[in-house]
């Protein structure tokens, strides 16, 4: 009797280790999950630290915080006479799979946009990074006396996929829009102002057929890096950003 009460006993302790090792477990899974999840501010509205010029080693002028948001103070001006060159990313950390958020605004007749996986080199990032439109889609036309495509206006993957108009919110310009991206190799996906506008396989086959029919034919590095930078178009316009954070996935 005495020795079943003693092996019963030794497995009683046995399971109750065994179910503190898997408390344990789970608890570690979780903590890291919750690292994972959490929030980067890229620009919390205080500092600029993290951001430099494309090919650069530090801020290109006009690049400013303004009343707690991130500014780029700059002339405007037509697409015939646009020059940019000032792009600037955030270098302080690659990133592969991500969920980025950010708000923003242009005047009328503006430009610019946010790309992503870039990688530095002897090209444009336009030419290697996807890119999320931002435009005054209300006035650019009339101010510039030219005819837009659905691919080169606001929330679209330029020159890749459009979105869908039905669920696309046009704020007029100097209004606060927020948007959002989330990329990982299953989907992607593009939102704006609470809506999604958009989705797609990246390196599916319909992808690679897009850029090989389209305007990316002659620019084989488009799309191919994997991981990278986060970047901010300069294309000739005002722009105001704030809250910009990114999460990894």
């Amino acid at each position: 009797m005495k020795k079943a009460i003693l092996a019963l006993s030794i497995g009683l302790i046995i399971l109750a280790c065994k179910g503190e090792k898997k408390s344990e477990k789970l608890e570690s899974n979780t903590e890291n999950n919750t690292v994972n999840n959490e929030w980067i501010h890229l620009f919390d509205g205080s500092s600029l630290d993290g951001w430099r010029a494309y090919n650069g080693d530090s801020l290109p002028p006009g690049w400013v915080i303004k009343d707690g948001e991130l500014t780029f103070d700059t002339e405007i001006r037509t697409e015939a006479n646009r020059k940019g060159g000032k792009d600037i990313i955030y270098a302080a950390e690659e990133f592969d799979n991500f969920e980025l958020y950010w708000e923003w605004k242009i005047p009328e007749g503006g430009n610019s946009g946010v790309m992503y996986h870039i990688q530095e080199g002897d090209w444009p990032p336009y030419e290697v990074a996807p890119e999320y439109q931002m435009l005054d889609d209300l006035k650019w036309e009339e101010i510039n006396d030219a005819t837009l495509e659905e691919w080169q206006k606001t929330g679209a993957d330029y020159a890749m996929y459009v979105p869908d108009l039905s669920q696309k919110i046009v704020k007029p310009a100097m209004e606060w829009n927020t948007s959002r991206i989330i990329f990982t190799t299953e989907k992607v996906e593009h939102w704006l102002n609470g809506k999604k506008l958009l989705e797609f396989v990246p390196w599916s086959e319909d992808w690679e057929s897009r850029k090989k029919e389209g305007k990316w034919k002659d620019f084989p590095k488009y799309g191919t890096f994997k991981s990278g930078y986060i970047a901010i178009q300069d294309h000739d316009s005002p722009l105001w950003l704030r809250n910009i954070k990114i999460k990894k996935l």
